[in-house]
């Protein structure tokens, strides 16, 4: 392949640069570090940057985020520390989900049959309810399903199916995600059983 060739096609930043100067700058200082702690400013900074943000989202430290204009998390999911969100296409985060720590969230690729080693983006999907454990890689075009788990490491490559536990590399399904059932339960019989049932060992994700 010629690199002097490189091809950038499928992706447009879709900002100024300007913008685009002003959000390193901001994302450096304050997200991809552990100066600002407080979430609700966080929250109010990447709206302001044309991201969509739920209400009660947590962002931890160290999140490193490409392109906050096309990011959309849902009311009360958590972002832990490290995670990078390398969106050049976009990426939508459900409601309820836990990103632990060091996830990456990769939307680009590379055509290797290319020459010129042509950049392919598509867009990740993350939803409401699902789990991704720590040190995993999402891949491009890859949709988790709602309320999947994702053992820490893992690597997706394809969608998961809903309230499925997968693990390894690449990421393949390991069992069905049953919920236990507390005073009510808000979900199918499939995903919920009473405390009287017989449970599994839980699947280790950390």
């Amino acid at each position: 392949m010629n690199l002097k060739e490189y091809a950038r096609v499928q992706h447009t930043r879709s900002a100024s640069l300007g913008k685009l100067f002003s959000w390193y700058l901001i994302n450096a200082l304050l997200f991809d570090s552990w100066l600002l702690p407080f979430y609700t400013i966080k929250r109010i900074v990447l709206r302001f940057f044309g991201a969509k943000i739920g209400d009660g989202v947590i962002i931890k430290p160290r999140v490193n985020i490409k392109y906050p204009w096309k990011l959309t998390i849902g009311n009360q999911t958590w972002i832990g520390e490290g995670v990078w969100i390398d969106n050049l296409a976009l990426v939508t985060i459900g409601a309820d989900c836990c990103i632990s720590q060091g996830v990456y969230l990769c939307t680009g690729n590379h055509d290797w049959s290319d020459p010129r080693f042509a950049l392919i983006t598509r867009e990740i999907v993350i939803e409401n309810q699902a789990w991704i454990g720590a040190f995993s890689t999402i891949c491009p075009g890859v949709t988790i399903s709602e309320g999947s788990v994702l053992a820490a490491g893992s690597v997706v490559t394809k969608d998961t199916k809903a309230w499925t536990i997968s693990a390894g590399n690449p990421a393949e399904f390991v069992k069905d995600r049953i919920l236990q059932q507390h005073e009510e339960c808000h979900f199918s019989p499939r995903q919920c059983t009473s405390h009287g049932d017989q449970q599994e060992k839980p699947f280790s994700l950390l």
